[in-house]
């Protein structure tokens, strides 16, 4: 038998005894022994944690360990699948599965089953994440080697599958290659078409029963494992709770910018059209600034005299050289030549004296120009007043960095045309589509008043006027009704035309929630999270759709789909919507600018959410930041947000925060002082 690559393998011990004391833990080492001695030398065991008994703290093991690029090829729980009250592992952990795996369950509960009945009160699940199979064990090192020992020499196999080997060439030589290969025999079940020798056979020979009959078989077809509600069954059959892990906002912000797309590469202009892009190349001159000697001061282009000579005397004037384009002659010893600032010093000049410096002798017949000056400064040295060639800027020098933002205030712009450069490379400014969702939404200005039940909508004029303000083109893609045809017909449309879509509402629990449902069923995308732990904005939706682009090519454009109170629409917009945004574009570091901010009163906290309250923070006389709330803040109090310019980053907590306690607050307007307020 070939000896397959290294797998990598990690260990989750779910114990909050242990989480406390690791002494206490026993079945960790037990697996590892197990991946070790039993393993035929395929496996390393590369990480091991413990955790409590919490749905979060598991989740964040497993996604850890699964969703990194080099991700291991299989995590084993131990603990956590049985009927006590904190046995929560099979409900943290199935929401993360992209695929179940029934067969191992079935062959873990086979294998058990032949030892003791109890065997049956464990809640095993196994599945695969990404290119990661997901296996809970029992918590008892015996149940835990008994299961893990029963499934082990198949893991090779479904591991090599779900990293994405062809199956044709995995199972070219058939199942009897298969359980060669993998060091198991099949029961005489399987070499026999008598129905009565099967299970004979089966049932005297309880070892070789339980490894012919622990082979993984799915029993449901894939797209029976949907995560969200689907529209088609009906209230009836509708989630009942979120199916979707419940994430920090740490961990939705790494999820957004692992999974927006690379921003894409153009050339550009350099006109006004240009600001707010970020270079994605080095800008180098293609010329000197100045290009040509140039005087620094309005005066005259002399001729600096050897060492020794007097510089002062009486001096005809030649020529005049003034900043326009011309030719001008060259000075001889002798002659001066009226020069003004900019302007080239004419040929054989080599320094310029102010005209403070001199004094007018005599005009011309006509006394309309200079015709004697004399000169009043003494010592005059080569390249005094005078701008060098190149002085501001060589020629081939970086003048931008890639990276560098093109500003509003107009040093980039025009350093770029000092060079004369026509374009530049930039990134792409991504196009966004803003969408509001549901029948009880009508238009803000539709005249008359409303009926039972309809609702004006101040999301999307909101979130277009935030978009634009923050640099970005905005598409109004209107209201669509709660039919999931309707729905997905937008959505298809808008997706040929922008790159990011925000939509607001349509993501709660409800029947007619259709978002979460259309994205995954009707447009094949990737829900990468449903729920963040925050307040307000939980139900907030993050999602990818693969589409081709004009040049038919595959590319991921990004959805967000916002919650529908409106508060929580710019909220979220804010925090996850722009950091995304600005990715899109190479803007860094991305989102809001964060400050600390004194507090100016007593800040209550939630024991559960962290939230992201609406705050007012002012430069105080002091020159201390301070911030004080806007008041209620209630998800649906559309005020909560009028003069807001921050969201104070508030933690989960019992106890209130204190007046003249320091705070992170993230800034989304100018900050201004008590002085402008006077």
């Amino acid at each position: 038998m070939s000896n397959p690559a290294t797998l990598k393998a990690a260990i989750l011990v779910v114990s909050t005894t242990a989480s406390k004391d690791p002494s206490a833990d026993s079945s960790g080492g037990v697996l590892n022994e197990v991946f070790e001695a039993e393993g035929a030398g395929k496996w390393e065991v590369t990480e091991v944690k413990i955790v409590g008994d919490e749905v979060l703290d598991i989740q964040r093991a497993i996604t850890g360990w699964a969703d990194k690029e080099n991700a291991v090829n299989v995590i084993v729980s131990t603990g956590g699948t049985g009927f006590a009250t904190h046995d929560i592992t099979p409900e943290a952990v199935t929401p993360l599965l992209h695929k179940q795996a029934p067969g191992l369950v079935h062959g873990m509960l086979a294998a058990s089953l032949e030892v003791t009945p109890f065997a049956l009160m464990s809640r095993p699940v196994a599945g695969v994440r990404n290119k990661t199979l997901i296996i809970t064990l029992p918590g008892s090192p015996k149940g835990a080697k008994e299961n893990l020992q029963s499934i082990l020499k198949l893991l090779p196999h479904a591991c090599q599958q779900a990293a994405g080997a062809d199956s044709r060439t995995l199972h070219a030589g058939g199942v009897k290659k298969l359980e060669k290969d993998a060091g198991v025999r099949a029961s005489s079940s399987h070499q026999s078409h008598s129905h009565s020798h099967d299970h004979s056979h089966g049932h005297s020979h309880g070892h070789g029963h339980n490894h012919g009959h622990a082979m993984p078989v799915r029993h449901t077809a894939p797209d029976e494992n949907l995560r969200s509600n689907d529209p088609a069954l009906g209230p009836t059959r509708r989630n009942r709770s979120s199916p979707y892990p419940m994430l920090s906002v740490d961990e939705a912000l790494k999820l957004i910018k692992q999974h927006t797309p690379a921003p894409a590469v153009v050339s550009a202009k350099v006109d006004g059209s240009l600001v707010g892009s970020v270079l994605a190349a080095d800008v180098s001159a293609s010329e000197a600034v100045p290009a040509y000697r140039a005087s620094i001061v309005d005066g005259y282009a002399v001729i600096a005299p050897e060492a020794g000579a007097s510089s002062k005397g009486t001096f005809p004037v030649a020529s005049i050289s003034h900043a326009t384009p011309g030719e001008i002659p060259e000075l001889k010893p002798g002659q001066i030549a009226r020069i003004t600032t900019g302007a080239p010093l004419p040929p054989g000049a080599t320094s310029v004296v102010m005209v403070e410096d001199t004094v007018l002798k005599t005009m011309t017949d006509d006394d309309k120009e200079e015709k004697d000056v004399e000169i009043l400064a003494e010592g005059v040295k080569d390249g005094e007043n005078v701008r060098e060639v190149g002085s501001d800027i060589k020629k081939g020098e970086v003048i931008l960095r890639k990276g560098e933002e093109v500003s509003a205030m107009g040093g980039e712009l025009g350093l770029l045309a000092s060079v004369g450069k026509a374009e530049v490379t930039v990134y792409k400014k991504p196009i966004i589509g803003v969408l509001s969702t549901g029948d009880e939404i009508v238009e803000h200005s539709r005249p008359g008043d409303l009926r039972l039940g309809e609702v004006r909508d101040c999301n999307r004029p909101t979130i277009l006027s935030a978009v634009r303000g923050w640099g970005f083109e905005a598409l109004d893609l209107g209201i669509a009704k709660d039919t999931p045809g309707a729905l997905e017909e937008i959505l298809r449309d808008a997706l040929r035309k922008v790159d990011v879509i925000i939509t607001s509402g349509g993501v709660s629990m409800g029947e007619l929630d259709l978002l979460k449902p259309t994205i995954e069923r009707s447009l094949g995308g990737t829900i990468h999270f449903g729920r963040v732990s925050m307040k307000p904005g939980k139900p907030t939706t993050f999602a990818t759709v693969p589409v081709k682009n004009n040049a038919g090519e595959r590319v991921s454009k990004v959805i967000f789909s916002l919650p529908g109170n409106p508060v929580s629409a710019i909220v979220t917009f804010h925090l996850f919507v722009l950091p995304s945004l600005h990715h899109l574009s190479g803007v860094s570091p991305a989102g809001l600018p964060k400050v600390l901010a004194t507090l100016d009163h007593d800040f209550r906290l939630d024991p559960q959410r962290a939230e992201y309250h609406r705050t007012i923070v002012m430069m105080g006389r002091d020159g201390v930041l301070h911030a004080s709330s806007t008041g209620g803040q209630r998800s649906s109090r559309v005020g909560s947000l009028k003069s807001a310019n921050a969201l104070l980053c508030l933690p989960t907590g019992k106890e209130p925060l204190k007046k003249g306690d320091q705070i992170e607050a993230l800034l989304m307007g100018k900050v201004r002082s008590e002085f402008d307020v006077l």
